[in-house]
């Protein structure tokens, strides 16, 4: 039974009088879903709820970074005691340093971090950064991997960009995206095949090591190890875009689940509790190229952000002196969610597939597995429709694109799980209609 979403309606008829399309990131939109996008007032823990008073299991989590759920009280006591003595400087604080001892113990290839104030600053800086450091004008990237809105990144980008059918984006030259290579993704033979053509020419490879903006895809056996051997191979450094895995797959993120190093690494709002943050970072000898020891430029005003800078110590702290206890719950309430879900899809004779790498999940609707772009891009994103508005109506808020991943939390309990599954029996019905 549809929810009554009367305020929700006026909040975004309202909106849309001020706003382009009535949203700040376009895939809040509810275009690829139907219907109005809800308003949400109100988190805590695993639960939102909407204007309308509507109560919902959220497996958004802000696109991933309230690992510990919404409105913790340790992130919450943090910033508020921050915001007492001020919510900007413009000048270094001590929680900056604070808070990078505390990302570098978690990745053993960082000597040094440099914090920014979003994922797509730190995927840009990262590669001005590769750029300076080999010397070369080409970048690699993945079909179907989104790293930020920066203008030579939008070349087949997942997420958003795919949601809506756009394949790049309007108002970015052809020049300017002229030295990006977009690749098959789990593909090593295409990668190869582009440094074979490009010789010496190539300063870096981009890669979301787990992809979650075409849904969750993990790398193929190997995958990962070869794009590390051939980038050192051929002189390219290779960039862990781990905006959406790092501290969530591992505290050490997809290089502690996988086992390899990358030369840079991007990171996102997690390591600031959800407040807006971004960081890249590598090894001395990459990062003493950045200003004011190097060349190369990257400045920001709110950068090392004093609230966000608190969250996240609070946030990482309590992931690091219980992640003997919170990674092995997450993978084990991911599994039976995801399994449970796709086994009410099976006795509804709906044909559903999945993949899950820890809390990052995704069904498809298609009866292939799903391993790049291109069979993602064969989903049946209509049925999709269906079960998101049906699940929904279930009180489960999934996120509104068959091309994005979802994820589970610490603040999840098995009652939620149990909820899920159950509304999704109810849900399947109607996307088999």
């Amino acid at each position: 039974m549809a929810r009554k979403t009367e305020r929700s309606h006026t909040l975004q008829m309202r909106a849309e009088r001020m706003i382009p399309g009535g949203v700040n990131s376009p895939v809040r939109a509810f275009r690829a879903v139907g219907g109005e996008p809800l308003f949400i007032v109100r988190g805590e823990g695993a639960h939102i709820w909407d204007a309308d008073g509507n109560e919902y299991i959220d497996y958004i989590g802000s696109w991933g970074p309230l690992i510990l759920g919404h409105a913790a009280p340790e992130v919450v006591e943090a910033v508020i005691a921050a915001s007492r003595k001020g919510t900007s400087f413009g000048a270094s604080t001590p929680a900056e340093a604070d808070l990078a001892e505390i990302v570098l113990s978690a990745f053993p290839h960082m000597h040094k971090v440099r914090f920014v104030s979003s994922g797509t600053e730190a995927t840009m800086s990262a590669i001005r950064l590769a750029r300076a450091c080999t010397q070369r004008k080409y970048i690699v990237k993945f079909e179907g991997c989104y790293h930020g809105h920066a203008d030579a990144l939008l070349v087949k980008a997942g997420s958003g960009v795919a949601t809506l059918g756009i394949p790049g984006s309007a108002g970015v030259p052809e020049e300017f995206t002229q030295f990006t290579l977009a690749l098959d993704y789990n593909s090593v033979d295409a990668l190869e095949q582009a440094f074979a053509r490009f010789k010496g020419q190539i300063a870096c490879v981009i890669v979301e090591p787990v992809v979650g903006n075409m849904g969750c895809v993990p790398p193929a056996r190997g995958y990962l190890q070869a794009l590390r051997e051939i980038t050192r191979r051929e002189g390219a450094l290779l960039i862990f875009d781990e905006v959406m895995t790092g501290f969530r797959l591992a505290f050490g993120g997809a290089q502690e689940l996988y086992g390899i190093q990358p030369d840079l690494t991007t990171l996102g709002k997690i390591i600031g509790g959800g407040l807006p943050v971004g960081a890249y970072g590598g090894p001395d000898e990459i990062m003493q190229l950045v200003a004011p020891l190097g060349p190369v430029y990257q400045a920001g005003t709110l950068s090392g952000n004093p609230l966000a800078m608190a969250a996240g110590v609070a946030s990482l702290c309590f992931l690091r002196d219980r992640k003997e206890e919170i990674y092995p719950r997450l993978e084990k309430l991911s599994a039976d969610l995801v399994a449970g879900v796709a086994a009410a899809a099976q006795e509804a004779g709906v044909t559903v597939t999945y993949n899950r790498v820890g809390s990052m999940f995704t069904w498809f609707f298609t009866s292939s597995a799903v391993t790049d772009w291109n069979s993602a891009a064969k989903c049946d994103t209509a049925a999709f429709g269906r079960f998101f508005r049906g699940m929904l109506d279930e009180g489960v808020y999934l996120p509104p694109s068959q091309f994005e991943a979802a994820f589970l939390g610490a603040a999840h309990t098995e009652e939620d799980i149990q909820e899920t599954i159950a509304a999704a029996r109810h849900a399947f019905a109607l996307a088999a209609a």
